[in-house]
């Protein structure tokens, strides 16, 4: 028996298909503008790469307008996504306490048991600082790529520091930094400190235990996990997987949990 789970977030979309409690494959797409269209899509193209039919395959949803995927017909149930992140990252590894999800539009820190179990948690999804699109924002105005911003905080000599708390605030720093002829590298890695120090503050208000990891499509920035670790006196663990796919690994294991064996 198949199990699949689909993430739609705020700029991609995630799908998953699990059998005998192994990852069978993944698919990672950039969202459509309706949400029931991007799990469709990117669960339509993981499935023909798989040679399986959805017909084949339980679908749990979590993301944005998950409800919407149920009413659809497209999944049977939706899971939360901090649920989701938990039981996902507990999945590949059980001896993590704390998920620090950083998407496009919202950050989590999530606190769980030593089964996996839900402890405590809180979210950053009232504005774009703290997330994905803040770094979109930022790598924009220098002329990069989010690939290239992170890779920026291990070239820079003197970062400077980026004291605005609104993204276009900060944008604005960013700008005069580069007329003032700063380097991008410097620039970037303030950038990327900066990034961390909002996430330092969302963190310690349910506090971060040692055995921590980082999920969500910042976790694939080197400068910002890099000095999140150093805030946070932590070295995260490394889940093995493409972190932008817990999430929707975690609505796969809550289908297979519900309608199947584990």
């Amino acid at each position: 028996m198949y199990f699949g789970g689909t993430d739609v977030g705020s700029l991609t979309a995630q799908a998953v298909v699990l059998q005998d409690g192994k990852i069978m494959g993944y698919r990672n797409i950039r969202v459509l503008p309706n949400p029931v269209d991007s799990a469709k899509k990117v669960m339509g193209e993981l499935l023909r790469n798989l040679g399986l039919k959805q017909d084949d395959v339980i679908i749990f949803s979590t993301g944005y307008g998950r409800e919407k995927l149920v009413e659809a017909g497209f999944a049977k149930e939706h899971v939360s996504e901090i649920s989701c992140h938990g039981r996902g990252a507990y999945w590949l590894n059980p001896s993590v306490r704390t998920i620090i999800d950083i998407g496009g539009q919202d950050a989590k820190v999530i606190r769980i048991d030593g089964n996996g179990n839900l402890v405590n948690f809180v979210m950053n999804d009232k504005c774009a600082a703290g997330t994905g699109r803040f770094l979109e924002i930022q790598a924009k105005a220098l002329g990069l790529s989010l690939d290239e911003l992170g890779e920026m905080t291990f070239k820079a000599e003197n970062p400077v520091a980026i004291t605005a708390r609104c993204s276009i605030y900060a944008e604005t720093e960013v700008i005069h930094f580069l007329q003032r002829g700063t380097s991008r590298e410097d620039i970037a890695a303030g950038v990327n400190r900066s990034m961390a120090e909002r996430i330092y503050y969302l963190a310690r208000r349910v506090g971060v235990e040692r055995e921590a990891t980082l999920t969500g499509g910042v976790a694939k920035n080197r400068g910002v996990r890099y000095e999140l670790e150093r805030i946070l006196g932590v070295k995260f663990i490394d889940l093995g997987v493409d972190p932008q796919i817990v999430g929707a690994l975690g609505a796969a294991i809550f289908a297979m949990e519900k309608f199947g064996e584990v």
